[in-house]
């Protein structure tokens, strides 16, 4: 595949790539390969690769999450269980063309083009020309996202690579929103669980702005308490905390300790979020088990543990 350098350089020296390859096989390696060849200069960082595979919306949040401290320049996601079939590949600009995403049609773009203020151009990735010969249909990510990602870096036009489409025609991403119901129970779900375990809900602090510090945790039949607290090491050993996380949203945490082992709880389950009375007296221990150490004769007569 040949095309005539375009004058001035690079219009984008960043390709930001997200995918649910992995690192375990060449895929990743693969596309950086692609984009190097054909863009000689520009910088890919990679994102994340341990998406759980097919799980378009956990990329979609991890996008969601990101987008507004990406770098300028192309957004390269690849999650994308439906490869091979009628499902388009697009580029969408945004951000007045700092910006162009790149990926599947599956509602996997829609809520990282929604935080850079929506959509202003969005093409349909359907010029051979701008892809690589493929033995398979199987491997997107390498024959058509990466090429299309590199020769718009090169400066070549939104519009070579693709044909125009109504923005609005985007597949949506599906986002939960929490809700409060007849019994004044603010049923939220969880969004995300990190390698920490902290528990991010999709609730804004201002949804329980007035609340008292202890809040009751509804898990199925299950009630716990939690506190409000700023900061992990403000909590005690076994306690659930509720504190305001990085990304604006309240998040359920333990103290150098996974609070989603601790309350059970997975990606999209329900969470029921309601006002407490329990005062710390009554509530003091919340799940901790006090510990006291007591020294005993060592070896030789030293007292040791």
């Amino acid at each position: 595949m040949s095309h005539a350098e375009p004058a001035g350089g690079l219009r984008f020296d960043t390709v930001t790539f997200l995918s649910d390859y992995g690192t375990t096989d060449e895929f990743v390696g693969v596309v950086h390969s692609v984009i190097r060849q054909l863009a000689p200069g520009v910088a890919v960082v990679d994102l994340t690769h341990e998406i759980e595979p097919y799980d378009v919306r956990a990329a979609s949040l991890t996008l969601a999450r990101s987008t507004q401290y990406l770098c300028p320049g192309v957004i390269l996601a690849v999650v994308d269980p439906g490869v091979g079939t009628a499902r388009r590949g697009v580029a969408v600009e945004v951000a007045g063309g700092k910006a162009v995403l790149i990926g599947p049609d599956n509602g996997l773009l829609a809520a990282a083009v929604t935080m850079a203020g929506g959509a202003e151009r969005a093409v349909v990735l359907d010029r051979p020309e701008y892809h690589l010969c493929a033995p398979g249909p199987t491997f997107d990510g390498r024959d058509v996202f990466a090429p299309v990602a590199a020769h718009l870096c090169r400066g070549v036009a939104l519009e070579e690579v693709g044909t125009p489409i109504d923005a609005a025609s985007l597949l949506p991403g599906l986002m939960p929103l929490s809700e409060v119901d007849d019994l004044g129970v603010l049923r939220a779900e969880v969004l995300w669980i990190d390698r920490y375990g902290n528990v991010q809900l999709n609730v804004d602090p201002d949804q329980i702005l007035g609340w008292p510090d202890r809040i009751e945790l509804q898990l199925g039949e299950a009630r716990r308490v939690t506190r409000r607290a700023d900061a992990f090491a403000e909590l005690r050993a076994g306690e659930i905390g509720l504190l305001v996380d990085s990304y604006g949203l309240l998040t359920l945490v333990a103290d150098r300790a996974s609070a989603a082992e601790e309350l059970g709880l997975g990606a999209g389950d329900a969470v029921g979020l309601a006002a407490s009375d329990a005062s710390d007296a009554s509530d003091a221990s919340d799940g901790a088990t006090p510990v006291s150490l007591t020294l005993r004769p060592g070896p030789g007569g030293v007292e040791g543990p």
